[in-house]
């Protein structure tokens, strides 16, 4: 069997569940995290020999799926719909009121509680999509507001007041699911 195929082979065997579970952790799902890997493979396929074997080969592998992921992301932001503001702002674009947010009883340790995860992680879900991207890239990815911008093809303007009502959608959310409870 040619060295390429089966180092590439190997690599499959090696790294596919620790790509799967960073794409899915990208992603949020699990049909488009599959199809992500399985691309950073193709691509390592027709790439392979501009690995130099400088780092590992799984760095190098997540070195793709980030790019792949970057990729899905641009092309998922530019072709969603509208998004509504209809809660947070009223018909003159207005904010409807201070009675969108509550104070919080903040003597818990949220970060520990496995359940509240879980709560964000659905408010994250609910997000209209041309929101979650940006916020997952600049929150999740920790990326940089002109990286998520160049990503994206939105402002630096237009990113902010995007992180803004993401937030309180979140904290509308979480306040529903979450501290109502």
């Amino acid at each position: 069997m040619d060295e390429k195929i089966e180092t590439i082979n190997q690599w499959i065997d090696d790294y596919s569940m620790p790509l799967l579970n960073r794409a899915m952790y990208l992603v949020s799902d699990k049909e488009d995290a599959e199809d992500l890997v399985q691309d950073v493979f193709i691509d390592a396929f027709e790439s392979y020999n501009n690995f130099k074997g400088n780092s590992s080969p799984l760095t190098w592998l997540m070195r793709i799926l980030k790019n792949k992921v970057a990729d899905f992301y641009r092309k998922k932001y530019r072709n969603t719909g509208q998004i509504s503001l209809d809660y947070f702002f009223d018909e003159s674009g207005s904010w409807r009121g201070d009675d969108v947010l509550h104070e919080w009883n903040e003597e818990q340790n949220l970060l520990d509680d496995k359940e509240f995860h879980v709560a964000l992680e659905k408010c994250l879900e609910d997000l209209p999509l041309k929101w979650k991207i940006p916020v997952k890239l600049y929150y999740l990815e920790e990326k940089k507001s002109t990286i998520v911008c160049q990503e994206t093809g939105i402002t630096t303007t237009n990113l902010w007041k995007i992180l803004q009502r993401s937030r309180l959608q979140l904290r509308t959310c979480l306040e529903d699911n979450w501290f109502n409870i």
